[in-house]
């Protein structure tokens, strides 16, 4: 089943609708980092378009970058689930220059899955006055949706990039999907919400 019959499918079951605030909004780019470079092909030309258009239309960009110092100091269970962890400073931490933040966007330093934990995610979203969050980045099942369930119990409206997110497998990305719009998340395409936002006046 192609994704968009699949998103068809679950929008009839789980039939939760809303549209996205332009001037309340702001896009997280979750982890384009080098780590994770061989999982982005189908999504990086999908959110540099809507990364250019975010900017066009005065909507707020944000980065999340993630790194450890010291994994025996903040690896914590990450570190001992996956036996490594990305280091500060090397290559595989960099964010992806094609869709690297302008001078002034915020990028979000963390270590954990979620870009709330620990971080001043939320308080610069407040300062925004940020109601609706896009999230899109890697990965899918890991920091997008942990970061997507904090967003929700923090009672900010998320929209989900069905199609601006990636992971190691499709059967990864359709879990993720099916219950993030069952309990969290407006599920969306980038194309959606390009047209969305440059319709808005």
């Amino acid at each position: 089943m192609e994704l968009e019959d699949y998103l068809r499918e679950l929008v009839e079951k789980y039939p939760h609708q809303a549209e996205l605030k332009p001037r309340q909004s702001a896009l997280l780019v979750v982890d384009m980092q080098e780590q994770f470079r061989a999982l982005t092909g189908d999504i990086l030309p999908r959110l540099r378009q809507l990364i250019a258009t975010c900017r066009r239309r005065g909507v707020a960009v944000i980065y999340t970058q993630h790194a450890h110092q010291d994994e025996d100091v903040d690896g914590g269970m990450l570190a001992q689930w996956w036996g490594q962890v990305i280091r500060a400073g090397t290559h595989d931490a960099q964010l992806m220059p094609e869709i690297a933040p302008l001078p002034g966007e915020k990028v979000v330093a963390k270590n954990r899955y979620s870009a709330f934990y620990k971080t001043d995610l939320e308080e610069h979203l407040n300062r925004l006055g940020i109601t609706d969050l896009l999230i899109g980045g890697v990965m899918t099942n890991l920091c997008c949706e942990t970061t997507a369930r904090d967003a929700f119990v923090r009672d900010y409206r998320v929209f989900f990039l069905a199609d601006g997110t990636a992971t190691a497998t499709e059967r990864f990305q359709r879990a993720t999907l099916a219950n993030l719009s069952f309990g969290f998340a407006y599920l969306v395409t980038c194309r959606q919400m390009i047209h969305h936002l440059e319709r808005d006046e």
